[in-house]
């Protein structure tokens, strides 16, 4: 029987390799813009860092983590999302010494147990950023900022839709949640399974509800908008007059909620119509209060997730064309040992250079060529380096030209550098 991967986890292959490459970069260079430095915790955490952090009685906790014990006794989690880590991470090195705000971003693979299907996967990879010690509105507003950013590189911003709400703090929460469970156990037999465990356990949770007679049922129930504290309110204000600032439309949805325990006042998705049940590509929220969670000090903090796997279904199908700025076909031993040296040299100038492992013709090398979408292709064999000279040859035009071998390299690094820049330019 052949051996295939695990359910849920996929090999990532070459072409879409370089399409999550590119989504990376990006991600990167808007992460730079915004003054955000990396971090890169262990996918392997105590699983106490996710039950108190995520909250014992939410779906990941209950449902979908991969925990396990190790030989020692201990319970052992693979992050199911990258916030906890992170705080643990600043928490135990006392990193908040070192700035009064941390603006921190990792990318990287996370872990849940879910039914797979397309957009969500159990090994799933996220673009993560956090800003760690400010309260400020506007730093809710600079992580939308971030999502905002780079969702919008690879899809149609007319096909986005952010949605933001206030989920309240513990001064004006208590009081909705009393009208809420009172609502819900008045609503108890229209409600599913997983609303009436939820009423007891995390009644805010069932407004993520995907039921549809729950959701007939939920358009009547007490929502937080109508029991925010006036801190509350002034906070979400300030936060949607930034957006508007940046140029970011929104809508306000009162039903918005997030699965994860610590979230306090701003909560956001960002959707991308087209991509059906799993349209939400971008989220996140405020999450004061998680430090003490973990034993930390008091650190207001507010974090965003980019799915990986939802980008990649908003960008164009088809894999990019193999690019190499050379191909070096060499014909001999002479001329394949003095190629080896071309090869480091022109390497190591930032140039892409191919070349074949095996001696083979140069009707076999030159196919190679075509196939690795070399620019160039320098030709060398007994008779060139007998004369002193290579022909190089234009794989788009067909034309050739003869280059002295003194000289080779650098007429090389400053021809294929001049070269690449104006296809870049194009």
């Amino acid at each position: 029987m052949t051996l295939k991967a695990v359910r849920g986890f996929k090999d990532i292959l070459p072409d879409e390799a370089k399409k999550r490459q590119r989504i990376e970069e990006g991600a990167r260079r808007v992460f730079a813009s915004c003054g955000l430095e990396e971090i890169r915790t262990p996918i392997l955490e105590k699983t106490e860092v996710f039950a108190r952090g995520i909250g014992e009685h939410t779906d990941i906790v209950e449902k979908e983590m991969y925990t396990f014990e190790d030989r020692n006794g201990e319970l052992l989690t693979l992050r199911p999302e990258a916030t906890a880590g992170i705080l643990r991470a600043v928490i135990e090195h006392k990193l908040y010494n070192k700035a009064p705000v941390l603006k921190l971003f990792t990318i990287g693979p996370m872990f849940r147990h879910e039914r797979p299907q397309k957009g969500r996967l159990r090994q799933f990879h996220q673009l993560n950023a956090e800003f760690i010690g400010s309260s400020s509105p506007l730093a809710d507003a600079d992580c939308i900022f971030l999502a905002y950013e780079i969702v919008s590189m690879f899809a149609d911003s007319e096909d986005l839709i952010l949605e933001v709400n206030s989920l309240g703090c513990p001064e004006c929460r208590p009081l909705h949640r009393k009208d809420l469970v009172l609502f819900l156990n008045n609503n108890r037999d229209d409600l599913c399974k997983d609303c009436k465990r939820r009423s007891k356990t995390n009644p805010l949770r069932v407004f993520d509800c995907k039921n549809e007679e729950c959701q007939q049922v939920l358009k009547f129930a007490p929502v937080m908008k109508h029991y925010i504290c006036p801190e509350c309110a002034s906070h979400m204000g300030r936060v949607l007059d930034a957006l508007e600032a940046y140029g970011i439309p929104f809508v306000q949805n009162p039903y918005l909620v997030r699965g994860l325990d610590y979230y306090k006042r701003t909560t956001f998705e960002l959707k991308a119509r087209g991509l059906g049940a799993q349209s939400t590509v971008a989220a996140g929220g405020r999450y004061d209060g998680l430090s003490q969670l973990l034993d930390g000090p008091e650190l207001p903090g507010v974090g965003m997730a980019v799915g990986v796997e939802r980008l990649l279904l908003l960008m164009k199908d088809g894999a990019e064309p193999k690019r190499s700025d050379l191909f070096i076909a060499a014909l001999g031993d002479e001329a394949r040992t003095e190629a080896l040296y071309w090869l480091g040299y022109l390497r190591r100038k930032g140039l892409k250079v191919e070349y074949s492992l095996e001696d083979k013709s140069l009707k076999s090398q030159m196919k190679q060529a075509d196939k690795a979408g070399a620019r160039y292709c320098l030709i060398v064999g007994e008779k060139e380096m007998d004369e002193e000279e290579a022909i190089l040859r234009d794989m788009k035009t067909r034309e050739q030209e003869t280059v002295d071998l003194d000289d080779l390299p650098e007429i090389l690094v400053e021809k294929l550098k001049r070269d690449r820049k104006i296809l870049e330019g194009d």
